[in-house]
């Protein structure tokens, strides 16, 4: 899992261009993708700090 929402198109698509279509569904999806919490839990307590700051994110 770790590997891959890393390194996802979508996730990419929004580090380019938040504001764009692609970019703000990924955003959207982020807060309920049991992937991307899955993901998010598996890393340390700073890189999901860095996460929280970077995407608004609030888990």
């Amino acid at each position: 899992m770790e590997k891959y929402c890393d390194k996802c198109s979508f996730k990419a698509k929004h580090d380019k261009n938040p504001k764009s279509f692609v970019g703000r569904i990924w955003r959207w999806h982020i807060n309920f993708c049991p992937g991307w919490k899955a993901y998010f839990n598996s890393l340390s307590d700073n890189e999901k700090q860095i996460l929280r700051d970077r995407y608004k994110f609030n888990s």
